[in-house]
């Protein structure tokens, strides 16, 4: 063992703060946070010569890691650094330190305001100008003093489980070669390691195991920190602008980055940032360039080229994964033009394979990097989700291998991290607290949505409802009936926080996605209704119900979109909005083409029209509307090729029929005694169904039935139907719709 030499360094520098300097062992030590539930480790025998490895000085990093760059730290009481003792090697102090780059003056003052030039992009990031945890640069500021990156303010990210800088994990399931039975007769040091031939296997719990594999052993990982450059060049000198618009207007109602942490890392020059995750941080904050005054008037930087570059490295980052390359991919499947089902399975298999689809709650890991967990595994179900309804295919997540707990607010605390909460709450974070209420509103709404596809979309399911013949439409009003009552609970107990009504305080806006979402998932079950009807099977009495029903649904989610305000259109819109708007449309289609008659064919013609008007108005504040107008075009080229359908002679049963004019009922004899007392029978009898069928109370769309817009339908304004309610959607007792004449709703 070569002995150490103590050479002082070539020029001066602040005394930095030491990492893990040796000391003698305390017989009781508490332990350190995030580390409440470490697993008993078995004893090891150490037989430890003379200690001749000593750091002479505080935080001076070993031969080797100066050499690799890396973080050297050495464990209490331990001879050898952790990376020498992982390759075996000798772990010297005898090299001296490369002598730091600093500017000079003639004053012999260094890095003076009035002599700093730019530096490069493959230096270090641009500083932030304001105090964690806000990021801007709309006032420049001299760049930070240069201190280590590993300080108290700093976590250990070596603690970490899935954001480790040199090395990443695979999570061992029980069938695996790796018996757990075997596992738990290896030796365990106080970190819950255990070192051997293949990797370092890291125990969490009693249960769960992981093995440590370093990264250098993967394709292309030397390149990087070039690529990371290369990001850092595309959007230079704007990046510290681009990240404060990330964080204002996508992180507060997609929180899958701990913000905090990131930050510091930033400002630190944190230089092991995954590529594909800040250039996928970019792109989405260039969506809202034009709307920064201090960006506006600069050339925006090549999204396509970020793009691209963060693609490259996302599949090459998914052999080393980690939690930054979900994080990245799950941002780059934000984009509304880049969806893509085949990288949402990749990002499934990547999850499962760092255990996001296990309960994290008792793992030996900071308490920080527990609730980022949880909020990766849940935006990762989402994702999931979302794109099995979008694309129509089997979803990949299944709930008897989910075991993620429910998310709540202790999930979401940057405290954690080493940032202390301000005393005073602010805008910023009035504007967190209605993000993550919103996120943790969209998951609930997602297990909703995701039971009814099992319910209703499953090849199991489908193959029930053909083989039940003419009780299929029963059948699936039967399955139907408790997820329906969770629908409506979920919309009435939404906190007025999320609702669309909330004021927005001149911010752009995400709630519009959430309820959006709410409509599609309404649709997406009252679409298998009308799909179920079989005018030679189905009584007219649940033909008329479940119609009435759709026809409901479909006007409240048509009113939604034109009620939607300009920072509701500017703001950040969840991936699976652009098919969400779709649907409504082809939810139209589907009503037109199968309506009983020409009359209400022409209704649901007109309202389609009307809805393409709407969509290509507001697609010049949100461009990914576009899309939904071309599908909208689609279907009527389709729709062209129907047959025409025939006219109703009878009142009585012209359902979803658009209001005569006043001419045409004043040509219309008055109705007799005995009309008027069929057409009470009916509309009771239907009435009844209805709200058997769906079980909702008066609560339930109260806010949306508020504002109807003016073209919404009015019901049947014959006379004859005046004293039942006038409206073909059937009315909730105590509601207060109706027309709209100069946007008052119209007493009944």
């Amino acid at each position: 063992m070569t002995t150490a030499v103590a050479i002082q360094p070539a020029m001066p520098r602040p005394t930095p703060v030491p990492i893990a300097a040796a000391r003698p062992r305390k017989q009781q030590q508490r332990p350190s946070p995030g580390k409440e539930n470490v697993v008993a480790a078995k004893p090891v025998s150490t037989n430890v010569g003379p200690v001749a490895n000593i750091r002479t000085r505080r935080e001076r990093p070993c031969d080797a890691c100066r050499r690799r760059k890396s973080r050297c730290v050495i464990h209490e009481g331990a001879v050898l650094c952790v990376l020498c003792e992982f390759h075996k090697q000798e772990c010297t102090f005898v090299q001296s330190p490369l002598p730091r780059k600093r500017k000079v003056v003639d004053d012999g003052k260094k890095d003076s305001p009035n002599n700093q030039k730019k530096r490069s992009v493959d230096a270090e990031p641009p500083p932030l100008a304001l105090p964690t945890p806000t990021i801007t640069a709309t006032a420049p500021s001299p760049p930070p003093t240069q201190t280590p990156l590993v300080n108290s303010r700093l976590p250990h990210l070596g603690e970490t489980l899935g954001l480790q800088r040199r090395q990443h994990s695979r999570y061992i399931g029980l069938s695996s070669p790796f018996d757990s039975v075997l596992i738990g007769l290896s030796n365990f040091d106080t970190r819950n390691e255990s070192t051997f031939d293949l990797g370092t296997l890291r125990r969490v719990n009693d249960h769960e195991c992981f093995i440590m594999l370093p990264d250098e052993n993967t394709q292309d990982y030397a390149d990087e920190a070039e690529t990371l450059n290369l990001v850092e060049q595309i959007v230079h000198p704007h990046g510290p602008a681009l990240l404060d618009i990330y964080f204002r207007i996508v992180h507060p109602s997609f929180p899958i980055i701990q913000k905090h942490l990131f930050v510091q890392r930033y400002r630190h020059g944190d230089r092991s940032f995954s590529p594909s995750l800040m250039a996928g941080m970019y792109v989405l904050a260039l969506n809202w360039w034009s709307f920064d005054p201090n960006l506006a008037n600069y050339p925006k930087p090549d999204a396509a080229r970020l793009e691209s570059i963060a693609m490259k490295s996302l599949s090459l980052a998914m052999e080393r994964p980690k939690l930054s390359t979900v994080q990245a991919g799950l941002l780059l499947l934000q984009r509304p033009e880049a969806d893509s089902w085949s990288l949402t399975t990749q990002l499934v298999a990547i999850g499962q394979e760092l255990g996001l689809h296990l309960d994290c709650s008792s793992w030996s890991i900071p308490l920080w990097e527990r609730g980022l967990r949880k909020r990766i595994g849940w935006a990762l179900y989402m994702q999931d989700k979302w794109s099995s309804l979008i694309h129509g295919r089997p979803s990949h997540v299944f709930n008897a291998n989910w075991a993620v707990k429910t998310i709540n607010d202790e999930d979401f605390k940057e405290e954690g991290d080493g940032y202390e909460a301000p005393a005073e709450e602010s805008e910023d974070d009035k504007e967190s607290e209605r993000g993550r209420i919103l996120f943790a509103q969209m998951i609930g709404l997602t297990k909703i949505m995701a039971e009814i596809m099992d319910t209703f979309y499953t090849q199991v399911a489908i193959q029930d409802f053909a083989n039940a013949g003419k009780n299929s439409t029963a059948l699936v009003l039967e399955r139907a009936r408790f997820v329906q009552l969770k629908l409506r609970d979920w919309f009435q107990y939404l906190p007025k926080t999320v609702s669309m009504e909330a004021p927005t305080n001149g911010r752009f806006s995400s709630l519009g996605y959430l309820h959006l979402a709410y409509f599609a998932t309404e649709i997406t079950l009252h679409r298998r209704f009308v799909q179920s009807l079989d005018g030679t099977t189905a009584s007219s009495e649940v033909v008329y119900n479940l119609r009435t029903a759709a026809k409901t649904r479909l006007i409240r989610a048509m009113d939604f979109v034109n009620r939607l305000k300009p920072e509701h259109l500017q703001g950040f819109w969840y991936f699976a909005s652009k098919i969400n708007f779709t649907l409504i449309g082809t939810f139209g289609s589907l009503l037109w083409a199968t309506a009983p008659s020409q009359e209400e064919a022409d209704f649901y013609k007109t309202r389609l029209r009307e809805y393409r008007w709407t969509l290509s108005v507001s697609s010049k504040r949100a461009d990914f509307l576009d899309y939904a107008v071309s599908m909208l075009d689609a279907s009527r080229a389709m729709l062209n090729n129907l047959a025409e359908k025939p006219k109703l002679m009878d009142e009585v049963s012209r359902v979803g029929v658009p209001p005569q004019s006043a001419r045409e009922r004043n040509r219309m004899p008055p109705p007799s005694s005995t009309s008027a007392a069929s057409a009470a029978s009916r509309l009771a009898s239907a009435r009844k169904a209805y709200e058997d069928t769906e079980m909702m109370d008066e609560g339930d769309g109260s806010e949306l039935r508020r504002y109807p817009s003016s073209g919404s339908f009015h019901g049947f304004e014959n006379p004859e139907f005046a004293q039942y309610g006038g409206g073909g959607g059937m009315q909730q007792p105590g509601s207060a719709e109706g027309s709209v004449k100069g946007g008052t709703p119209r007493s009944q």
